[in-house]
């Protein structure tokens, strides 16, 4: 593969964890405008964000597997076709069950998207420090997409309408698939076979999980349909534990799972998402509920902390090639649990300065820990397993975010009193991050980068 082949991967790689990132914030702010033009019902309105949640935690970790057996190409090119049309139908929806049934389908294609687009930045990588690197920017382009979420959603309602939210990723995803099809070099798959006992038991285990934690605060824990996917995720977890132990070729090696430093990582991506994306959830409401803001002005305060990650996601792979991984993900998370404390203390004041100003560190440190986790899962992990192992990390990391929103949706209270209930959240937030820290000093080994890896 040549220089200007590498770069065009990478670059597209990055574009694909752009526009994955971007859709799990920007439909936010297009939720009034769906009421209004669709005469969307409270629980319709939940699905538009929760159906594209649930479908991509359910496939994520198949989809792993498939890239892997497949290759990095052949994923990455269906999960963007599925990604593109999907995201036409939800900007050509004329009602909501067409629109909820296009996200359910278009987090599909972003599971495919994500490890896929993983693999094929990090293929070009000649060492473990280039590798890291790749990671970094891989992160940070997710990042750039979470963070551009709330301000592009806040625009595109503004100056254009809750179409134009769907209709942004048309924009890219008709170019990248062309030249996808046309130039993309083909990246060495492995040779196992595809354990579709294990993609299909993973699915509706993730699946009937991630519901019931979406639905149970909403129908009520012990209603028919919390119960009923409650019972189906169990009697998938049983079949998949032993699947896993009798085929010749598991989604991951058995041994993967029982390794100190993948299972704590993978936690601590969980634990993250619960902290970050239940954060999101409770300050949006309480700056557009609590404090009266628009929309917009919301998005543009958020961009202290979804910019900083930004930012400290490319800082984060020379800083692990420098001090090691171990150190940079103790530092981030110390960092992290003391800047959500001074959130918690910022946010009673009546002025929204002191809130700004505390948000900068969250986003700082945040962005320190994603890339680095992501590097520490995959490093577990022989090269054939990348797209598997990352699969596995993100999916916990979606299962965690999942959680967060439904966990800080009943603290944050109702709509008179936010203020309080987004302190019961935050400090919710530092004890999940501190749990994180306490599984760095206990599962994480204190190595350097190694250049000549």
């Amino acid at each position: 593969m040549d220089i200007e082949h590498r770069r065009g991967v990478v670059a597209l790689a990055l574009v694909a964890a752009f526009m994955v990132f971007v859709d799990g914030t920007i439909v936010t702010l297009a939720l009034d405008q769906l009421a209004v033009h669709l005469h969307a019902s409270r629980s319709e309105l939940e699905w538009a964000m929760d159906a594209y949640t649930l479908s991509f935690a359910a496939v994520l970790l198949g989809a792993g597997a498939i890239t892997d057996t497949l290759g990095a190409k052949r994923a990455f090119i269906a999960g963007l076709v599925i990604f593109t049309v999907t995201s036409a139908a939800c900007a050509f929806a004329g009602s909501m069950l067409v629109l909820n049934l296009a996200r359910l389908l278009q987090g599909a294609g972003a599971a495919l998207l994500l490890p896929s687009a993983l693999v094929l930045a990090t293929a070009s990588a000649t060492d473990e420090r280039a590798r890291h690197r790749l990671v970094g920017w891989w992160a940070g382009a997710g990042g750039v997409g979470m963070a551009a979420g709330p301000l592009l959603g806040g625009l595109l309602v503004t100056f254009a309408d809750w179409r134009a939210v769907f209709a942004v990723n048309v924009v890219l995803g008709v170019p990248a698939v062309i030249w996808s099809t046309r130039s993309m070099p083909v990246v060495r798959r492995g040779s196992r076979r595809l354990d579709i006992g294990g993609i299909g038991t993973a699915t509706v285990l993730i699946g009937g999980l991630v519901f019931a934690l979406i639905e149970g605060p909403a129908r009520g824990w012990l209603s028919h349909e919390v119960t009923t996917a409650v019972v189906l995720a169990a009697a998938a977890l049983v079949g998949f534990v032993w699947i896993e132990r009798s085929t010749r070729t598991p989604l991951l090696p058995v041994s993967t799972y029982a390794h100190r430093g993948f299972a704590g990582v993978t936690a601590q991506g969980a634990l993250f998402n619960f902290a970050i994306y239940g954060l999101l959830f409770a300050m949006s409401l309480t700056l557009q509920q609590g404090r009266g803001l628009s929309a917009l002005a919301s998005g543009l305060l958020f961009l202290p902390l979804t910019g900083l990650i930004s930012l400290a996601n490319l800082c984060a792979a020379p800083l692990a090639h420098r001090f090691g991984r171990h150190t940079v993900l103790g530092l981030g998370q110390a960092m992290l649990v003391v800047s959500l404390l001074m959130v918690a203390w910022a946010s009673t004041a009546n002025q929204l300065w002191p809130l700004v100003i505390a948000l900068i560190p969250v986003g700082f440190s945040s962005g320190l820990l994603v890339p680095t986790m992501t590097s520490q899962a995959i490093s577990t992990v022989e090269p054939a397993l990348h797209g598997a192992a990352s699969a596995v990390f993100n999916t916990a990391r979606q299962i965690g975010a999942a959680v967060g929103v439904a966990t800080f949706g009943p603290l944050l209270g109702a709509t008179h009193g936010l203020d309080s209930g987004f302190v019961t959240c935050l400090f919710v937030a530092a004890a999940a991050i501190a749990t994180s820290l306490l599984l760095t000093a206990f599962t994480q080994r204190p190595a350097r980068v190694n250049m000549a890896a």
